[in-house]
């Protein structure tokens, strides 16, 4: 997942207001308590910050693969 690819995929979950002021705001206990905002400056994998996002926010697993993403084959 690229960087642009993440920020699309959070505008289009939450909203471009309350996306942004989750990964600001919100602390993520998988991430060794960062947000995802500071996890991705400090150079997390970006993907790994978007699951963690999902997974805090409670997404549904079916829209976890965010935008111009295909869920894998199963």
């Amino acid at each position: 997942m690229r960087l642009s690819e993440f920020w699309t995929a959070v505008t289009e979950e939450f909203g471009l207001q309350y996306g942004r002021a989750l990964t600001h705001d919100l602390v993520l206990g998988e991430l060794g308590d960062l947000t995802a905002e500071q996890a991705l400056e400090r150079g997390l994998n970006i993907r790994a910050t978007w699951l963690a996002l999902c997974r805090a926010t409670d997404v549904p697993e079916s829209r976890w693969y965010g935008a111009g993403q295909k869920a894998p084959k199963r």
